[in-house]
């Protein structure tokens, strides 16, 4: 059995050295899908579920809304995103540092790997950056 939740947050990044557009500073309203599977609950409180949506949100939540959301999302390889991100912090601006380029691709994987960290039987992360455009990644 699997459950999927919708979230939302807003962040920022570039791809430097890109051959389009977005090489430049932009942002997106990203929309996230997490999906989690496994066995249906037996009793209790939570009887016939795969896992409380509540705790679902709270879980996705903390690990990856509160960081990303409303940051400036940066390659910490690469000098001229840590120049910008410098500049950022020095105003108190929040910003979150990552071990890779911040494309959907890796960062659809990054929230995959951070979910199952904190424990959550995620079977598959879709992150959409448009209406029209996502990257999904899934167990297996």
């Amino acid at each position: 059995m699997k459950i999927t939740k919708i979230f939302t947050f807003d962040s920022s990044h570039m791809l430097d050295g890109h051959d389009g557009k977005c090489q430049n500073l932009h942002g997106h309203t990203y929309k996230l899908e997490i999906t989690v599977s496994g066995s249906l609950i037996e009793g209790g409180a939570k009887d016939g579920m795969v896992m409380d949506f509540s705790d679902l949100k709270r879980t996705v939540k903390q690990h990856i809304i509160e960081p990303f959301d409303h940051a400036f999302i940066y390659h910490g390889g690469n000098g001229r995103e840590c120049q910008i991100a410098a500049l950022l912090e020095g105003w108190n601006m929040k910003t979150l540092r990552l071990p890779f380029r911040t494309t959907a691709e890796n960062m659809a994987v990054e929230m995959y790997g951070r979910l199952k960290n904190a424990g959550l039987n995620v079977s598959n992360v879709k992150l959409w950056e448009t209406p029209t455009s996502c990257a999904e990644y899934e167990e297996g």
